[in-house]
C-alpha cells in the first residue's frame, strides 16, 4: 500500500523562516544546466518554496514514519482543513518523489 511507505529526505540543503515556512535549496547540476547556467544567466541553486501545509509535512519526514502516521499528524494540526487528507498527501509525496526530494525506505 503506498501510503504504508516510509519517506526520507534526499535534500538535505533547506531552511525555515520564524512561521515554520521551509524552502529546499535544490543545486543544479548536470552539462545541461551548466551550459543554461552560463547561455541563459539561470541560477546555480533553484529555491522551492512550500506552503504551510507542505512545510508542515516536510518538517516530519525523518526515515521513520509511514504516510500514514504523517497523516495523523496532519489532521490533528490541520483537521477539517487538511481533506481530503490521504489523497492530498499521496500528490504531494508523488510529487516530491518526481523531483528527487525524497526516496522511500
Amino acid at each position: 500500500n503506498y501510503l504504508e511507505k516510509i519517506p526520507n529526505r534526499e535534500v538535505k540543503e533547506y531552511s525555515s523562516d520564524n512561521e515554520g515556512i521551509v524552502t529546499l535549496e535544490i543545486e543544479n547540476r548536470g552539462i545541461a544546466n551548466r551550459i543554461a547556467q552560463k547561455l541563459l544567466k539561470k541560477p546555480k541553486t533553484s529555491y522551492i518554496h512550500l506552503d504551510r501545509f507542505g512545510s508542515f509535512v516536510w518538517s516530519k519526514i525523518d526515515g521513520e514514519k509511514s504516510i500514514i502516521e504523517i497523516g495523523k499528524d496532519v489532521e490533528a494540526e490541520f483537521g477539517e482543513e487538511a481533506n481530503p487528507l490521504y489523497e492530498r498527501l499521496a500528490k504531494f509525496f508523488e510529487i516530491l518523489k518526481s523531483y528527487n526530494f525524497i526516496s522511500f525506505k
